[in-house]
């Protein structure tokens, strides 16, 4: 099993940023991908980012190239999501996810491992 704990969402005026924090414990000696999504209200989950077990690639959902990057540090057992130039519709519960293979996925259904949620309100 892998555990996960999100941190560092909140309320944030428009263009601001904000960065996302998960903490992953269990399990973890193994490779482990590791993704970002969210879901707003009425909405369905969606991608953000994902990152592979070593850093080395990652994908974005088109929505938020260029303003989102995913990283991590292994040796914290860490994964960043560093959110910027946020607008109102990037608001939602952004989880935290894992999966126990090298390289990552993009639908839900490819991580068995997820975190509570942490929110992120942006106004406008």
């Amino acid at each position: 099993q892998v555990q996960l704990v999100e941190s560092g969402g909140g309320l944030v005026q428009a263009g601001g940023s904000l960065r996302l924090s998960c903490a992953a414990s269990g399990r973890t000696s193994s490779s482990v991908a590791m993704g970002w999504f969210r879901q707003a209200p009425g909405k369905e989950r969606e991608v953000v980012a994902a990152i592979s077990w070593r850093g080395g690639s990652t994908d974005y959902a088109d929505s938020v190239k260029g303003r989102f990057t995913v990283s991590r540090d292994n040796a914290k057992n860490t994964v960043y999501l560093q959110m910027s130039s946020l607008k109102p519709e990037d608001t939602a519960g952004y989880y935290c996810t894992a999966r126990r293979v090298r390289l990552m996925g993009v639908r839900p259904i490819d991580y068995p491992y997820w975190g509570q949620g942490t929110q992120v309100t942006v106004s406008s």
